[in-house]
């Protein structure tokens, strides 16, 4: 019998060269070359996130294979798999994940994809297959499902609206949606809100101060610390190790503004934190992908004197032992509206990006809705049985 896929003259072939890996990261700008949202990725991002441990400390505890679909000399897709030992261990010891899809609007060529990644997931020993993620919960998760009027914010993904067809036509289904919601900061926040504010400024147990950039690894440090307390039980979560936030806080430094990241504290123990980030979507999206040969002055420029229309908020976190108390609530609020007017006072911020939130988050849902912030984007988690 002849293989369909030969009779098309398509090929799914490993990701093993220096040739491989250049065409893996260059198809983006083909397939989106028409989007006017699309916003190009760095390059040497894509090339370290597909790297090794020497690039991405993921590595230390994940394992992936990356492929792409040829067809007449031409990429007309990509995929990753990927098998994380603290997805096995915190989540289910037979979840495989797969990720970095990209594919022309073709349902051939996404199912040879998928089954490609699948058996490679089978042979690893895994049952279910789960995604996209690109690489990890902590990169780039879900798929653009909602919201494609508008490009993205710095680390969130964007992706072509016929991906879902093709991912659900092998068989997959949503399992959860992350949100991201967006408000104008120009705004002062609800009375109620105000209200809640003050009275937190009023209280004696309560003191809100800014990262302190000169001390870098240990509020790094401090800000894990109370993330992996916050954060576990949550569906998806795996604990960040310490090597991953070193790498992380190298990679962010030159974003990291220290009236933009908080730490509150409640009797003088560090117990919550808020990061924001200056859209840094807005400085790169004209240099193509590329920092060669001006775009590294053009970037650093920009950091220096940053003004950003959008700021994202992606990460604030409260430890465990005061979430569903009205401190937490507080402390919530506080840090929000201190990092909102350092955002509109000192970087002309306009609009902001809170995300993403789990669908099934109701306390950070609710703290959304209180300063009238509106889902914006919706991305989606897929999953599939392939034992």
């Amino acid at each position: 019998m002849t293989d369909p896929k030969a009779a098309s003259g398509l090929v799914i072939r490993e990701v093993t060269s220096p040739a491989d890996r250049k065409a893996f990261i260059d198809l983006v700008y083909t397939l989106y070359a028409n989007d006017p949202n699309f916003v190009p990725p760095l390059k040497s991002d894509i090339a370290a996130l597909i790297g090794d441990i020497r690039s991405n400390p993921w590595f230390e505890h994940g394992r992936a294979k990356f492929w792409l679909a040829w067809r007449g000399g031409e990429a007309v897709g990509r995929i990753s798999a990927q098998v994380d030992t603290l997805v096995l261990e915190h989540i289910d010891p037979a979840l495989g994940h797969f990720g970095m899809f990209e594919c022309i609007d073709d349902a051939a060529v996404a199912k040879a994809l998928i089954d490609t990644a699948e058996a490679w997931l089978r042979s690893e020993g895994m049952q279910r297959a789960q995604g996209p993620y690109s690489i990890s919960i902590w990169d780039e998760p879900g798929l653009l499902v909602d919201g494609f009027d508008k490009p993205p914010t710095v680390m969130m993904g964007h992706h072509l609206p016929y991906y879902k067809t093709l991912i659900e036509g092998c068989g997959y289904v949503g399992v959860k949606d992350l949100y991201t919601y967006e408000l104008d900061v120009t705004r002062s926040f609800p009375d109620i809100v105000q209200r809640i504010v003050s009275s937190g400024e009023k209280n004696k147990r309560i003191s809100v101060r800014k990262v302190d950039k000169s001390r870098f690894a240990e509020e790094a440090a401090l800000i894990l610390d109370i993330l992996n307390d916050a954060w576990t039980g949550n569906w998806g979560f795996v604990p960040l190790t310490p090597l991953e936030v070193a790498h992380v806080g190298k990679k962010l430094k030159p974003l990291v503004y220290e009236d933009l990241i908080r730490i509150a504290s409640y009797d003088g123990v560090p117990v919550a934190f808020m990061i924001a980030l200056p859209d840094l979507n807005e400085f790169t999206r004209d240099l193509g992908g590329s920092l060669f040969p001006f775009g590294w002055a053009k970037l650093l420029w920009r950091l220096h004197n940053p003004k950003t229309r959008r700021l994202r908020v992606p990460l604030m976190g409260v430890r465990k032992s005061l979430q569903g108390s009205r401190t937490a609530s507080m402390l919530a609020f506080m840090l929000i509206e201190y990092i909102r007017r350092s955002g509109t006072e000192t970087y002309d911020g306009k609009v902001g990006e809170i995300g993403w939130i789990l669908d099934d988050n109701g306390p950070m849902q609710s703290i959304a809705h209180a300063i009238d912030s509106h889902i914006t984007k919706t991305y989606r988690i897929f999953e599939r049985t392939i034992a």
